[in-house]
């Protein structure tokens, strides 16, 4: 007679299969990380409409050290157009932004989140080989700069630059000016990752955000307006 044990424990997935899953989930992080930086990423990620654009090596920031630094200046390289930028003096006619903030450069676009005010990201890349005005090479610095114009897409409301808190989207998380929202339209009061923190209060639509490797959220804090 067959004899009938107690209850069993649910099978435990094999070390082997998680090893295989980690390692996929690695190798496609590689490919994409190599499809961006040489230039396979043209259009806006989710809940950001700041561009990403390559700028010159380390060698050419602002500072005497050869390092970009929080105030230097710096516009379009024409030698690397159009994606290409370099430190210029302040006072010089071709400066067209100051960097408010020297941020750490990262394979991960999506992992520098810049401050408020931000107008324009320059991603810096140290390249190897003759044709730097590709865009790829190893990223070192990014460098969060401000239009040195009266023109700030990036504050705050204004409809441009990464999204932060103040600004203003619609029911589809794209980013619009406060100016321009309506009935159905969403206030960000935050942006926070929902398993480490909450939405403030006032909050009356969090939306949570399709998964991007590297962003420090996925969740849009809204308010109706």
């Amino acid at each position: 007679m067959a004899v009938q044990d107690g209850p069993q424990d649910p099978p435990r997935k094999e070390p082997g299969c998680l090893r295989g899953l980690v390692a996929l989930v690695v190798f496609i992080g590689i490919v994409y990380a190599i499809w961006w930086f040489t230039g396979g990423k043209d259009g806006d990620d989710e809940a950001s409409s700041a561009p990403s654009v390559s700028a010159s090596a380390t060698g050419d920031g602002g500072g005497s050290s050869g390092e970009w630094k929080v105030g230097d200046c710096g516009g379009p390289d024409p030698d690397r157009a159009p994606r290409g930028y370099r430190a210029f003096d302040c006072d010089d006619s071709e400066a067209t932004f100051k960097a408010l903030k020297i941020m750490d450069g990262s394979i991960l676009p999506a992992a520098v989140q810049c401050p408020a005010g931000t107008d324009v990201i320059i991603e810096v890349s140290m390249s190897f080989g003759s044709d730097e005005g590709t865009g790829g090479g190893i990223p070192t610095d990014t460098v969060c700069g401000r239009n040195l114009s009266d023109d700030h897409p990036g504050d705050a409301g204004a409809g441009g630059g990464q999204l932060v808190k103040g600004d203003c989207v619609a029911a589809d998380v794209k980013e619009i000016a406060c100016d321009r929202a309506g009935p159905g339209d969403l206030k960000v009061l935050g942006l926070v990752e929902a398993a480490t923190a909450r939405c403030p209060s006032g909050t009356t639509d969090p939306i949570q955000l399709t998964i991007v490797v590297g962003r420090p959220y996925d969740t849009v804090c809204g308010r109706g307006l």
